[in-house]
C-alpha cells in the first residue's frame, strides 16, 4: 500500500466540544481503500468521541468529513449507513429472543420480506470472509465470539465499506482472536477500510497497517506499523517514556490464606452457575483467573466477598500470626470484618458496587472506615486525608477530593476505588477486571500497585481478560469455564494458547500444572 491509495475516509480540522471540555481538537486524519487503522490514545484522548462523529452519533462543532474525497454531512447513523460507515460497538445491540438473521435485518425496509432468502444472502457473506455462522441460532445460544459475528454481519450486511471496531477482542480467547484478524485481513483484501481501537499495543502490531495516535483530543501523528515499536506508540500516546515491563516478584514460600474447596451456586432459576470450585491462594503470591465473559468470575468473587451466598462449599480463611482459621461461607462482608480478617474487593462494577457516583472521593473513602458511633457526629478528617493522599500518590484528575465521583473518568474512578481498597491494609485482596478500558499508563500503575502487595505478603487474587498480562503478572492462573475449573497453570511456563484451549474447554479434564 503506498501514499498514493485512494482514501476511503478524510477528516479535516474537526472539533467537538462538551461544555469546556474540549474532546477533539483540530484533528486531521486519513483512512485509505483497503488498510486496517488503528486507533490509540489514552483514556479522555477523545477516540470514542471521534469515532462517534463518524458514525453519526455526534456532529462535530466544526471541520469537515470527506468520503472518498466528497464532503458530507453525517447527522445521524442513518446517514453514516448511507456513505458506507458501520460501527460495530463493544457491547453489543441484539435482540436476545431474536435469531441471527432477525437481528441482521431488523429495521431495514425491504420491498419483499423474505426470511429465508436473507439468510442465504448472510450465509454468502459469512462465506465470503471466513465467518463461522449458522444465520438461524438465537442470540441466547451463542457465544460471545458468535455475537460479534453476528454485529460485523449486521455493517457488512447493510454494505458497509469501512468498518469501526471498538475494543473487538476484549473479551476473546487467543484463538477467537485470531480467528477475527483472519476475517479482518480477508475484508482488507477485499478492499474494506477497517478502523480499530484498542488497548493491546501487541494486537495493533499484529494486525495493523497504520496506527494513529491521539493524545488529550488532537491527533498526534499517524505511523507505518511496520516502521514503529510498541515502547514508541506509548512515548506518543501518554508524551514520556512509560516502561512496558510488569516485573514480577519472585515467589517465596509462603502460608495458604484461603481454601476455597467444592464451592458451588445455584441461581433462582435453578441454573448452576458455579460447579465445584476449589482452589489455594496463597500470602504473597498473584492468583490470576482466566475465563471467557460470564464463566462465573464475577459470582466467584462476590461470594468470598460475602455478597452472595453460595450452595455448598467452603471458604476458609487462616491467619497465620495466630494459626487459626475461620469459615467465611455464607458471611456478610460486616461479619468478615468483624472475625478480623482484612479482605479488599475491587469489584467488576465501579459505580455501584464499588463506588457511589453521587458522592465526592471523601465520602467514598468512609464507606470502607465509617462505623455508627455513639454520637451524630462523624470526624471527616481522616477520610480526607486519605482521599488526597490517594489523588496525589495515583495522580487521579479531579479538581478537588470534594468531586462527585461520576464526574471522574473511568481510568480515575478506578484509581479511587483501587487505592481505598489498599489503603485498609488488607491481607486479601481480590480485583475483578480492574484495567478494564484503561489506558497504557494507567493499568501499569494499577499492575504495580498489586506487585507491591504480594510483596508485602497480601494474596491477590486477579481476575483478568488480557492473557499476556495474566502471564506477565500472575504466579499461577486458574482457569475456568462454563462454572467449572478447567486448569491451575504455573504463570511463569504457561502458554497462551494452552490457556486459551482451557478457556473454551477445547481441553478434556482438569490440568494442574503447579
Amino acid at each position: 500500500m503506498s501514499e498514493t491509495t485512494p482514501l476511503a475516509l478524510e477528516l479535516k480540522h474537526v472539533t467537538k466540544v462538551f461544555g469546556n471540555i474540549v474532546a477533539n481538537d483540530d484533528v486531521e486524519m486519513e483512512l485509505r481503500r483497503g488498510e486496517v487503522l488503528a486507533i490509540l490514545g489514552e483514556n479522555g484522548s477523545g477516540k470514542t468521541t471521534l469515532m462517534n462523529m463518524i458514525s453519526g452519533i455526534y456532529h462535530p462543532d466544526s471541520g469537515e468529513i470527506y468520503i472518498d474525497g466528497k464532503h458530507v454531512t453525517i447527522a445521524s447513523p442513518k446517514d453514516a449507513f448511507s456513505y458506507g460507515i458501520g460501527m460495530v460497538h463493544q457491547h453489543f445491540k441484539l435482540v436476545d429472543v431474536f435469531s441471527a438473521t432477525e437481528n441482521i435485518i431488523l429495521g431495514i425496509h425491504e420491498d419483499k420480506f423474505n426470511l429465508n432468502k436473507s439468510a442465504e444472502k448472510i450465509a454468502e457473506i459469512a462465506a465470503r470472509y471466513g465467518f463461522e455462522m449458522d444465520p438461524n441460532k438465537k442470540i441466547y445460544e451463542m457465544s460471545v465470539s458468535e455475537k460479534q459475528t453476528v454485529e460485523i454481519l449486521k455493517v457488512l450486511y447493510r454494505g458497509a465499506d469501512i468498518l469501526i471496531l471498538d475494543e473487538p477482542t476484549a473479551v476473546l480467547t487467543p484463538q477467537e482472536t485470531e480467528k477475527l484478524f483472519r476475517v479482518i485481513r480477508r475484508m482488507r483484501d477485499d478492499g474494506k477500510s477497517i478502523m480499530i481501537i484498542t488497548h493491546k499495543l501487541h494486537e495493533v502490531m499484529a494486525i495493523s497497517d497504520r496506527v494513529a495516535v491521539l493524545r488529550k483530543g488532537r491527533h498526534i501523528a499517524t505511523v507505518d506499523t511496520a516502521s514503529t515499536t510498541q515502547n514508541e506508540l506509548t512515548e506518543m500516546m501518554v508524551g514520556e517514556r512509560v516502561s512496558l515491563n510488569i516485573d514480577r516478584a519472585k515467589i517465596e514460600e509462603t502460608p495458604d490464606r484461603l481454601n476455597v474447596s467444592g464451592l458451588s451456586l445455584v441461581n433462582f432459576e435453578g441454573i448452576r452457575i458455579l460447579d465445584d470450585i476449589s482452589f489455594t491462594a496463597k500470602s504473597g503470591e498473584i492468583l490470576g483467573i482466566a475465563g471467557v465473559a460470564g464463566s462465573g468470575q464475577r459470582e466467584l468473587l462476590e461470594i468470598i466477598a460475602g455478597l452472595q451466598t453460595p450452595t455448598s462449599g467452603s471458604i476458609e480463611y487462616h491467619d497465620p500470626s495466630n494459626n487459626k482459621t475461620v469459615d467465611l461461607r455464607s458471611k456478610t462482608p460486616l461479619q468478615i470484618r468483624d472475625l478480623g480478617v482484612r479482605l479488599s474487593f475491587v469489584p467488576e462494577d465501579r459505580l455501584g458496587m464499588g463506588l457511589v457516583g453521587n458522592m465526592d472521593i471523601i465520602d467514598n473513602m468512609m464507606l470502607r472506615s465509617y462505623r455508627k458511633g455513639k454520637t451524630v457526629f462523624v470526624d471527616r478528617q481522616p477520610p480526607k486525608a486519605l482521599a488526597e493522599k490517594i489523588i496525589d500518590s495515583l495522580k487521579v484528575v479531579t479538581p478537588s477530593a470534594k468531586t462527585a465521583v461520576r464526574k471522574l473518568s473511568g481510568g480515575n474512578v478506578q484509581k479511587v476505588l483501587v487505592g481505598r481498597e489498599i489503603a485498609a491494609a488488607p491481607t486479601v485482596l481480590m480485583a475483578a477486571y480492574p484495567v478494564r478500558g484503561l489506558d497504557i499508563n494507567s493499568s501499569y500503575m494499577i499492575y504495580k500497585l498489586l506487585n507491591e502487595q504480594k510483596e508485602n505478603g497480601v494474596a491477590v487474587i486477579f481476575v483478568g481478560e488480557d492473557l499476556d498480562v495474566l502471564l506477565e503478572l500472575c504466579d499461577r492462573i486458574l482457569v475456568i469455564c462454563g462454572g467449572r475449573v478447567t486448569g491451575i497453570v504455573d504463570g511463569r511456563t504457561a502458554k497462551k494458547e494452552e490457556i486459551g484451549l482451557m478457556m473454551t474447554k477445547a481441553k478434556g479434564g482438569e490440568t494442574h500444572v503447579e
